[in-house]
């Protein structure tokens, strides 16, 4: 039986949205901030735009459905891979629904995969379709969270 490993992961998150008075007032600060992992590109971030965040930055919410959907992809392309499908394009579009309850508080009710996929062999669109589950399984962040991920894939060939 393996071991169990941990992996650690360390980024760097800055708030950039000091405009002058600090959070004095609610409205008196922007919610700008970067992220940054060593070696790696900025990511510009923010709030949500409902939460007085800027439209052009990057939100929490963002970068968690993104974080889902690509952990799901590299799973799912893993899987192709040792069992002889070669993807040629993968592309999702997911769509998480969160909630915010009376008190402002909230929680992500639901995350939508939709992962539109195209591979070479016409005679392994089942098991294609079939290893979405098995990515699922699988997903680190998938297995981390407390509600429901879905997954709608649409598979084709070239």
């Amino acid at each position: 039986m393996m071991s169990a490993k941990e992996h650690n992961y360390t980024v760097n998150l800055k708030w950039t949205g000091n405009l002058g008075k600090g959070t004095k007032r609610y409205s008196a600060y922007s919610r700008d901030h970067e992220i940054q992992a060593n070696g790696k590109p900025l990511i510009f971030g923010s709030s949500d735009p409902s939460f007085r965040g800027d439209p052009e930055r990057y939100n929490p919410e963002d970068l968690f459905v993104s974080t889902l959907s690509s952990c799901h992809m590299l799973w799912y392309l893993h899987l192709c891979s040792a069992n002889k499908i070669t993807v040629t394009a993968y592309e999702d579009n997911p769509q998480g629904i969160m909630i915010e309850d009376e008190k402002g508080s909230g929680r992500f009710k639901k995350v939508t995969l939709f992962p539109s996929i195209v591979i070479k062999e016409k005679d392994k669109i089942e098991l294609a379709t079939s290893l979405h589950h098995q990515a699922h399984e699988y997903c680190f962040i998938a297995n981390s969270v407390n509600f429901e991920v879905a997954c709608e894939p649409t598979i084709s060939v070239l």
